[in-house]
């Protein structure tokens, strides 16, 4: 189940006429039956037109966008994917963790940082697990990413687009960093790392087709 389909073209057009977040409440209210809370609209208010802008600026145009997605089996989502064939015409999908936090504090938890959230104060995962933790679902359960001669080759990454980076920041914690090299993260204030890191992957686009699969 996906509440929104479609060409990354559509997705910037609905995003800059505001309908983007209408579309996926009419999406979420035909599958659930009941309406998705305000924080949960508000959120996608900001993180799309942040995703939107992102994609926009990194000319990726002719791709497959894939939003609020959900795993197989499970009641989590997944917020972003695009799709897309790399330089060498591989078929890939990039996953799109979309987090409008500002700041993070340590957290006693092996593998969580305390950020606010819902109000107050809360222990979660690590954005890079979390991504990380998707990855390695959708690899083992969804056929495309494993089937046949040549299956969708996929990626994952963080985008913390309202984040700027302080020194000795907790999210990038040494504890963090064999996780953060698989499945990276990128502040709002690096626009041009995460634009590298999606158009290496999926830079041919074509991406439409690949949603199919």
């Amino acid at each position: 189940m996906r509440l929104y389909s479609g060409t990354s073209g559509q997705f910037i057009q609905d995003t800059m006429q505001n309908q983007i977040s209408e579309k996926l409440k009419t999406s979420f209210f035909d599958y659930y039956r009941y309406n998705p809370s305000e924080s949960e609209v508000r959120s996608w208010q900001n993180s799309l037109r942040s995703m939107s802008m992102l994609i926009q600026y990194a000319g990726l145009l002719d791709h497959g966008i894939l939003l609020e997605y959900q795993l197989p089996s499970t009641s989590k989502r997944l917020d972003c994917i695009i799709s897309g064939k790399d330089h060498e015409g591989e078929d890939n999908a990039v996953i799109v963790e979309l987090k409008q936090w500002e700041k993070c504090e340590e957290s006693n938890a092996d593998y969580e940082v305390v950020t606010w959230l819902g109000g107050r104060k809360r222990d979660v995962l690590h954005p890079s697990v979390q991504v990380g933790q998707y990855q390695m679902y959708l690899e083992d359960t969804h056929t495309a990413f494993y089937e046949g001669e040549h299956p969708i080759r996929l990626s994952s990454c963080v985008y913390l687009h309202n984040y700027r980076y302080t020194p000795n920041d907790v999210i990038l914690a040494d504890k963090f960093q064999s996780v953060i090299q698989k499945y990276p993260l990128f502040s709002g204030d690096n626009v041009e790392h995460i634009k590298d890191y999606l158009v290496s992957r999926v830079e041919k686009g074509h991406g439409i087709e690949i949603l199919k699969k």
